[in-house]
């Protein structure tokens, strides 16, 4: 029996080519609809406060037109908060960035924050979205996420992927034994950060229960290449297990 796990495809970087010119090339909703089309299960898009790539006009513009799983990424600021609220998505993914933040670089000290996220995993579901939080890879974490009333965690793979060309068995080993630990707690288990057509496939073999993948950077650079709808197959194909 196959096992296929969705692909959410994060259209951050077209909105930053977009910026980069200013005007409406590519346009975002164009590249949700036809990202859709080519198979993708899931848009996931990523609003910061100065706006450098998704802005959050385009957030409040894509909930009308998305039609597969739409899934907002950001720290819970009151803005973002407010937007999410609003837009009412099929899911939300909550990371610790800091404003300035290039790209999400850490994953919730969920114990030492557990309370704060209490509150805001509260608040935000009242919109009946479902939440994740973006977790390193470790055990104990997915224990404390658990008491937060996420419904998902995102493990965070760049570490996975930094270590996989040298020894795929030790890259991924820490994130077999938290996808247990998810099991065990009885959480929904999402991943992304620098997975990409080298790597997905021995990732999406090994870890249990894997729902959910959300690639932005690789897929568009890899659509350079080989054009967007062979490059949305390709990982589709890659992340469908026999």
């Amino acid at each position: 029996m196959k096992r296929h796990t969705n692909l959410s495809v994060n259209i951050n970087k077209f909105a930053t080519i977009r910026n980069a010119r200013g005007g409406n090339n590519p346009n975002i909703l164009a590249v949700a609809k036809d990202c859709e089309l080519f198979g993708a299960e899931g848009i996931t898009v990523h609003p910061r406060p100065d706006e450098r790539h998704i802005r959050y006009q385009d957030v409040l513009d894509l909930s009308k037109s998305v039609r597969t799983e739409f899934n907002i990424e950001g720290y819970p600021s009151r803005d973002f908060i407010e937007l999410v609220l609003a837009v009412k998505p099929q899911q939300v993914t909550l990371v610790p960035d800091p404003p300035d933040a290039i790209t999400s670089n850490a994953g919730w000290d969920a114990k030492r924050h557990l309370y704060f996220l209490i509150e805001v995993i509260a608040e935000i579901k009242t919109c009946g979205a479902r939440v994740s939080l973006f977790l390193e890879p470790n055990p104990e974490m997915v224990i404390w996420a658990k008491k937060t009333g996420a419904d998902r965690i995102e493990l965070y793979t760049e570490s996975y992927a930094k270590e996989y060309d040298e020894s795929p068995e030790k890259a991924i080993l820490p994130y077999i034994k938290t996808a247990e630990e998810a099991v065990k707690c009885d959480i929904g288990l999402n991943a992304g950060h620098d997975l990409d057509l080298n790597n997905i496939h021995y990732f999406t073999k090994h870890i249990p229960n894997l729902l959910e993948v959300s690639i932005g950077h690789a897929l568009v650079c890899d659509a350079l290449y080989h054009g967007l709808q062979n490059t949305i197959q390709m990982y589709l194909s890659r992340m469908t297990i026999d």
